[in-house]
């Protein structure tokens, strides 16, 4: 079955993931501190962040100041399809596209054993994550019983040394967000970075309690230090510069 319209545009330039890592990092900051952030020139940063908005990777809304006049812009990640038109495509294009794959294989084709007994939400969740990374190009391949899914490595994080720790954080927080966006029983547990010279592996596990911990959502980053660093959950931007 040919590929959709896919989510390789989103983040197919190092100063997306960038920027996208900026807004997981710091939920709720303007434009200029974003740009200083990752050291863009404001305007090339906000022709980024449009991007990343239009693919469904974050959102925008406008920041309460008190004042009169126009209320500055802030960015979050997306964890509420409501929040963004096209995260919100993209599920029920998942769900559509899992109803088409049922005519042809049966269920157990489709998912690990291990959703069996989650209920419907757990698939759904697993359906809109699956439809991420083959938009994505990362050719996922879940494992037959176990919540696991094998993947070529990014092809938008052609990056070396501290920069990839740094993708694969931001690529956790990500695959966090988007199982958020479903509600259900499953959570990220660990990205494994190249577990071989091509594949990487995405574990995933049924949420320990309703509000994971800081602690606990720190913990299920990746195998690197520095990765987990740059995947840590979100948290909240402090100072406001004028947009």
């Amino acid at each position: 079955m040919p590929r959709r319209v896919n989510d390789l545009r989103g983040l197919a330039e190092v100063s997306r993931v960038l920027l996208l890592g900026a807004v997981q990092k710091h939920p709720g900051s303007r434009l200029k501190e974003l740009a200083a952030e990752v050291g863009l020139h404001i305007n090339t940063a906000r022709d980024h962040l449009h991007v990343l908005v239009d693919e469904g990777f974050i959102c925008q809304r406008a920041e309460s100041t008190g004042t009169r006049g126009r209320p500055p812009m802030v960015y979050l990640p997306v964890d509420d399809p409501e929040t963004n038109a096209a995260a919100a495509e993209r599920i029920a294009r998942a769900r559509k596209h899992h109803e088409t794959l049922r005519r042809i294989v049966a269920d157990e084709d489709l998912r690990p054993a291990a959703l069996d007994g989650l209920g419907d939400v757990a698939g759904a969740q697993f359906d809109v994550l699956y439809e991420h990374l083959d938009d994505s190009g990362m050719e996922p391949e879940p494992d037959d019983e176990e919540l696991r899914i094998s993947l070529a490595p990014c092809p938008h994080y052609r990056m070396v040394g501290e920069d990839r720790a740094i993708a694969c954080g931001v690529h956790a927080n990500l695959v966090r967000d988007l199982l958020k966006q479903v509600p259900g029983p499953l959570e990220l547990d660990r990205l494994h970075p190249y577990v071989s010279s091509d594949r990487c592996q995405i574990l995933l596990r049924q949420r320990r309690c309703p509000n994971p911990t800081e602690a606990e959502r720190t913990e299920a980053g990746t195998d690197s230090e520095s990765a987990a660093s740059a995947g840590d959950t979100h948290s909240d931007g402090s100072d406001r510069d004028a947009q």
